[in-house]
């Protein structure tokens, strides 16, 4: 019994901190969203936690995101603009990966 608690204790701490451990996706570094954005501390721009959070049950954010990460702007979070990332269009399937993966994040 008591070589079990032990051993317990170990995979419960390993399982929650990798249930809890969300990395960026690579197409994210490779698109450079990391310069600006991280999933959880606030750097240039807003924490993409609370990006998910802010549109958490909107059925249009998907679509807005969108636009905002293709077009670029400001307003939203501050007066810092957001670049545009795909001003030709030629992004829009890993702008659409990048929002699937930040509304996911909503709590």
């Amino acid at each position: 019994m008591k070589s079990i608690v032990p051993s317990i204790v170990a995979a419960g701490i390993l399982f929650s901190g990798s249930a809890l451990a969300t990395e960026m996706p690579e197409l994210a570094i490779k698109m450079y969203c990391t310069a600006c954005h991280t999933i959880d501390k606030k750097l240039l721009g807003p924490t993409w936690q609370d990006v998910a959070n802010k549109y958490k049950g909107d059925a249009g954010a998907a679509a807005a995101l969108q636009v905002k990460i293709s077009k670029g702007g400001s307003g939203n979070w501050g007066s810092l603009a957001m670049p545009a990332i795909d001003t030709e269009g030629t992004k829009q399937a890993e702008i659409k990966e990048l929002v699937d993966f930040i509304l996911k994040l909503a709590n």
